[in-house]
């Protein structure tokens, strides 16, 4: 039998609950992250999933449960001791600086500079090509879509071996919602991917397996087929109803 160095789960959230202010927005959510996967959190707006992903980069710290990252416990670190343990995290607002140019954002968001980051950098510019022809333009001036791309090519740059991106297709799109599903397939390929998304086309592309967040709780999880198939769980927590013939 081939022996696993490795947990297949790189990532394990475990009964995590918080808060913001006095709202108590996550009440005990467990998912995982398998490696060579997109796991995908869904549900309907104000059900947790962002607040999840600000909680495991450590934005929004848990008051209680376990958030453990290749085997080690990370819930009491600060976001810049997680994302040096090679977590990546892309916001819903993307994070870009828009009055620096493109150049300018990716070196900021480089940890280090060396030649195995400049042969990332590379093989990121031939991802999102657009990057390359607006290196020297500012990042205000790029497009919805070539912003969500810079947003995601800083979050590559450096060892990623998780990556978190919450609602990369919000307000594109569909052609570009189609770039960015080839991106992240092309990820997957480097780093696991969990992502936050309400557009089930998305989710649905580039998904292996899936969490639904409901009220600040897991309510069903599962591959990613099943829930293709499933029309009653896309009615009940994504609002998704079949159009009759």
């Amino acid at each position: 039998m081939e022996e696993r160095g490795v947990d297949e789960n790189i990532l394990k959230v475990e009964g995590v609950h918080t808060f913001i202010g006095q709202h108590h927005i996550l009440q005990g959510v467990s998912f995982d992250a398998k490696a060579d996967a997109v796991t995908v959190l869904i549900g309907r707006n104000g059900a947790g999933k962002s607040t999840a992903l600000k909680s495991v980069i450590g934005l929004l710290p848990s008051s209680k449960g376990r958030i453990i990252y290749k085997g080690k416990e990370i819930q009491d670190k600060k976001p810049y001791e997680i994302a040096r343990m090679g977590i990546g995290f892309v916001p819903e607002n993307m994070g870009i600086f828009a009055e620096l140019t493109v150049e300018e954002n990716m070196r900021v968001a480089m940890l280090v500079e060396d030649d195995t980051t400049a042969r990332r950098l590379e093989r990121t510019l031939e991802m999102f090509a657009d990057l390359r022809k607006f290196w020297k333009a500012k990042a205000g001036n790029l497009s919805g879509g070539q912003k969500q791309m810079l947003a995601i090519a800083r979050a590559i740059v450096n060892d990623t071996s998780l990556l978190l991106i919450d609602e990369p297709s919000k307000g594109l799109a569909p052609i570009i919602v189609d770039a960015v599903i080839e991106a992240i397939n092309q990820i997957k390929e480097h780093s696991v991917v969990v992502l936050v998304e309400q557009n089930f086309y998305m989710a649905s592309s580039v998904g292996d397996y899936f969490f639904i967040l409901d009220d600040g709780m897991v309510v069903h999880s599962g591959d990613v087929e099943e829930l293709i198939q499933n029309e009653e769980l896309q009615s009940r927590y994504l609002g998704i109803s079949k159009v009759e013939d």
